[in-house]
């Protein structure tokens, strides 16, 4: 059976994820990939997507992971799974690595790696200091969602826990400093995709 690439990006709020996540999928469009966000991409996420960030409820931390663990099995099994299974390209603005590093990082929730949930084929983790973040943010005029209002204290123990993740998995995990210019840090990206995209079949 075939196998595809599945390609994740992660990092803190306003690290440019989703400004990466649309530079590969540009530079990959010949092949199609499946582009996806988390919590979203199916009928269930993007319900679940609207009572985690913008619901206004207060959630206990675990209940929150749950949720945003629930939305995610649901695309594996919509979209990113079928699309694997057929040798297509995967690639996802979040995914368990959030979970970690926010739930687990910032909220004190034990988190561990579903066997259902696949291990992506590479991670890319763009790493900005939180206050850097939070400046973009507040440039670009955006309203911030429940978690992005969290504290400065929280964010910071997101950022370390992303950190310990990469340390935690090197082959996996490509730390790349998103201080950088967004064209430099996307040729970084293309310089790991490429020889994985070349060798599919």
């Amino acid at each position: 059976m075939a196998r595809g690439l599945f390609i994740t990006f992660e990092g803190t709020e306003g690290s440019g994820k989703t400004t990466q996540v649309e530079l590969l999928g540009q530079k990959l469009e010949s092949r199609q990939p499946l582009m996806v966000r988390e919590p979203g991409g199916t009928e269930l996420g993007e319900r679940l997507r609207d009572v985690v960030l913008n619901s206004g409820m207060e959630l206990d931390g675990e209940a929150e992971m749950y949720l945003f663990m629930a939305a995610r099995r649901q695309l594996l099994q919509e979209l990113i799974t079928p699309a694997l299974a057929l040798g297509r390209i995967v690639i996802a603005d979040r995914y368990h690595d959030s979970t970690f590093a926010y739930q687990g990082g910032g909220r004190g929730v034990p988190v561990g790696w579903p066997a259902t949930f696949p291990r992506p084929d590479m991670t890319f983790l763009l790493a900005l200091p939180v206050h850097k973040g939070r400046e973009r943010q507040l440039n670009a005029g955006k309203s911030a969602d429940r978690v992005e209002r969290e504290s400065i204290e929280f964010h910071n123990r997101v950022a370390a826990e992303y950190e310990r993740l990469a340390a935690a998995e090197p082959e996996r995990i490509t730390r790349l400093d998103a201080s950088e210019s967004r064209e430099a840090v996307h040729h970084k990206v293309m310089s790991r995709v490429k020889p994985a995209v070349d060798a599919l079949s």
